[in-house]
């Protein structure tokens, strides 16, 4: 993974060129809106575990035959191993908009996911809407304006729903 700066500047080098003016622009908005970022992302880490929770409860009054003997998530080591799968995924989403990139979270969470899952006969539009509903919650927790750097946050909270989606498509 490379951070947005590195990026950038290999990029450019691999076309033997300068970094332009719209790169360094785009540099320095992202520079500016860094202090969003990291509150969104103190934000869904110190809730983490209520978003997984609260994720996985309601997926489960969705769909109770996971939970019903013979589902997915039906026994404990089950039901762990499917929280665990979903505070990881939240992990790196959070990894993502930090680093304002999608890479860390495709290279290291993303690839291969759905094959193993097919393999162990994980459903995975199930994990899918797992995903979407901490999608919700992310965004209703980082998108609370209280006690936050003020701003527009509409990008941001646009590409928070981006790395939830790109996970949620990725898994079914």
């Amino acid at each position: 993974m490379l951070d947005a700066f590195t990026k950038v500047v290999a990029q450019a080098d691999t076309r033997g060129e300068y970094v332009s003016d719209t790169q360094i622009d785009a540099l320095k908005n992202m520079v500016a809106e860094g202090t969003k970022r990291m509150d969104v992302v103190n934000r869904i880490t110190s809730n983490s575990s209520a978003i997984v929770a609260n994720a996985a409860r309601g997926l489960f009054a969705e769909q109770p035959q996971l939970i019903a003997p013979g589902g997915n998530a039906y026994t404990n080591r089950r039901m762990a191993a499917c929280l665990r799968d979903m505070e990881i995924i939240l992990r790196y989403v959070t990894y993502a908009v930090f680093a304002g990139d999608a890479s860390v979270l495709d290279d290291r969470c993303l690839n291969g996911l759905r094959e193993t899952y097919v393999a162990l006969g994980v459903p995975g539009s199930s994990v899918a809407t797992g995903v979407s509903k901490m999608k919700e919650a992310a965004i209703a927790i980082a998108n609370n304006p209280d006690g936050v750097t003020r701003g527009d946050c509409n990008s941001l909270m646009s590409e928070l729903g981006s790395y939830f989606d790109r996970a949620a498509s990725a898994v079914a």
